[in-house]
């Protein structure tokens, strides 16, 4: 079927071993980070730099409005007349209103910057998880990668909608502001300087602190955010093995850890406001004490101390600022680095240059010699032969870890062989583009996934140009038409998340259906039947019956009585294949397959 019946992956027999998907410290690097973020602003640069335009002309007005409030604090006192009050008001008034239209415009545009640019961002993330290997999703929680799809890009997007704006001011707003103070009064701004040490000082020992812990509190909201993920989807089995007290003593653990990082990364960042005011206090008062001094002995107009009172608090408010914005940006570094440490991940091995699509597959499948490691020197399969013949079925029996879904893996391309060659119809896979060979695969799981939308669009998943009337054809065949026909609304029932809503019997013949309609060439069964009612089974394995026709069948199965009408059984136990045949034959040996038989057999017995 296309891309598979289901989207679930097998099951790796060894998640713990470090692969392509495995985390690896990443060195904190802002300049690199901003700099690609920038790369994504492809067609917003122009408006980019339009916006800082804009932003220019607003801290212009901004120091406008302190400087004609000086100069008419002087004016009045020199010659108070009506007209010239008015004269000042107007001009007071015209620079306030421009000065807020312009603080509108470069919000107003900002945002639709760093929407798009956070647009391509997380469509280039999706785009790329789509690329990457099983192994990488195998060894992932799915709650992390969902928070770095989700939280750690709505924090850079929070920040490029605020922060780039307020940073721009804030740098241009302290330069403007030192110029005119250096202009009115050299004195009085070396005066309102003494304390700029001070808070450079105090600001490194804030910021040198808030960044660690904002990218320790982004790690943790991700580790939460996977545990919450992987509980929810197995609360059953908590319940049933009565786990909750230690599911929620693990969770208060990351819980505890997520909040100590956020508490002192806000408490550190807290510290900033409180140091800030403290200091424009202590520069108002030397303005106030040093300016009157001046003043009385003729150095300097009341006027320019009025002005100097108004520049000295807009000169700290935007280090005030830029501290905070420092802050924002140290946390939206963090979070851009997590999305970029997943872009960073190597994709899926390109198919080989001379890698061909194929036609329509006769369903030959051969294995000579395969070795497979999915770590170099601890092999998972070794010397595997065997020959499928079109329409044959081939039946993977042993215990758990002996590498059947190995076997099924490396058939599906989502691993190359180390050793030996896969040969199908006489070509070496290799030699086949991934995707014309997934698309005549179709997969029937144990746990049929199926998808938050209608049971007609679940069923075409498996051929997306299918008819409605293919559709209907393929639920019939499938034996699935009489239970849906039996729902309110039909083929136009909407399931919830993972098939919620109907029973697991009823999902399995919704994922038979799918993989009927794809027409796959070459089929594979990963316990197809194994969690099921008989009833239920026996519909299943008529469904089943009719999808088989045809078609070269791969069967993993634990339950005996479900293969012994294959054409091969195939045993294999330490990635061996120790025993080879049909059933009777087999059981006739008196080997492994034999021992394997009478021990399910006792074992239900029992039961």
């Amino acid at each position: 079927m296309r891309k598979s019946s289901s989207s679930q992956s097998f099951n790796h027999p060894h998640r713990r071993h470090q692969g392509i998907g495995t985390p690896s410290p990443t060195v904190h690097n802002m300049k690199a980070t901003l700099l690609r973020i920038w790369g994504y602003m492809e067609g917003e640069k122009r408006l980019f730099w339009f916006v800082v335009a804009i932003i220019a002309i607003s801290s212009i007005l901004s120091l406008l409005g302190p400087y004609l409030l000086g100069m008419a604090v002087d004016q009045v006192i020199a010659d108070p007349e009506t007209d010239t009050l008015v004269t000042m008001a107007v001009l007071l008034m015209t620079n306030y209103l421009l000065h807020s239209v312009s603080l509108w415009l470069q919000n107003y545009w900002m945002i639709g910057i760093a929407q798009n640019t956070v647009y391509h961002m997380r469509n280039h993330l999706f785009t790329h998880l789509q690329r990457l290997p099983i192994l990488f999703f195998q060894e992932r929680q799915q709650g992390d990668l969902m928070s770095r799809l989700t939280n750690d890009m709505e924090n850079v997007s929070r920040t490029l909608n605020t922060a780039v704006v307020q940073f721009t001011t804030s740098i241009l707003t302290i330069t403007g502001t030192l110029g005119v103070m250096l202009w009115l009064s050299p004195m009085l701004t070396v005066l309102t300087l003494t304390i700029v040490p001070v808070m450079y000082y105090g600001m490194k020992w804030i910021t040198k602190r808030t960044g660690r812990f904002f990218k320790q509190q982004q790690s943790h909201l991700g580790d939460v955010n996977g545990y919450v993920e992987e509980m929810f989807s197995g609360q059953t089995i908590i319940s049933m093995f009565s786990q909750e007290e230690r599911v929620k003593a693990e969770f208060a653990e990351k819980n505890k850890a997520l909040c100590d990082a956020a508490y002192w990364a806000q408490t550190y960042s807290g510290f900033i406001p409180k140091l800030m005011n403290m200091l424009n206090n202590i520069s108002f008062a030397i303005i106030v004490g040093a300016g009157g001094i001046l003043a009385l002995n003729g150095f300097i107009s009341i006027g320019v101390i009025v002005t100097f009172t108004t520049y000295s608090r807009q000169f700290t408010r935007p280090l005030n600022d830029l501290a905070n914005q420092y802050n924002m940006i140290l946390s939206a570094v963090a979070g851009a680095e997590r999305v970029f440490h997943i872009i960073d991940q190597t994709e899926e091995q390109a198919d080989e240059t001379k890698a061909e699509p194929i036609g329509r597959m006769a369903g030959d499948v051969t294995f000579e010699e395969v070795s497979f490691a999915y770590k170099e020197g601890e092999t998972i399969l070794n010397n595997i032969n065997f020959h499928a013949a079109p329409g044959e079925t081939i039946a993977l029996v042993g215990p758990t870890g002996a590498g059947k879904t190995t076997i099924i893996s490396l058939l599906s391309r989502f691993y190359e062989a180390n050793e030996g060659v896969i040969k199908i119809d006489g070509k070496p896979i290799n030699s086949i583009t991934r995707e014309s060979l997934r698309s005549q695969m179709g997969v029937v799981l144990q746990d049929a996934t199926l998808f938050n939308t209608t049971i007609r669009e679940n069923i075409r998943y498996g051929r997306l140009d299918a008819t409605d009337e293919e559709v209907m054809a393929s639920a019939k065949a499938a034996y699935a038409h009489g239970f849906i026909s039996n729902l309110p609304e039909g083929y136009e029932t909407v399931l919830d998340a993972d098939g919620q809503g109907i029973s697991h019997g009823q999902r399995q013949l919704l994922s038979i259906a799918r993989a009927m309609l794809a027409n796959p060439s070459l089929l594979i069964l990963d316990e197809a039947t194994s969690s099921i009612d008989t009833v239920t089974e026996m519909k299943i394995n008529d469904a089943l019956k009719t999808l088989l026709q045809g078609r070269t069948t791969f069967v993993i199965a634990h339950r005996l009585n479900t293969i012994r009408f294959s054409d091969q059984i195939l045993v294999i136990e330490g990635g061996e294949i120790i025993e080879k045949g049909i059933h009777q034959t087999l059981l006739e040996a008196d080997g492994p397959y034999a021992d394997l038989v009478r021990a399910q057999q006792k074992e239900d017995s029992v039961m």
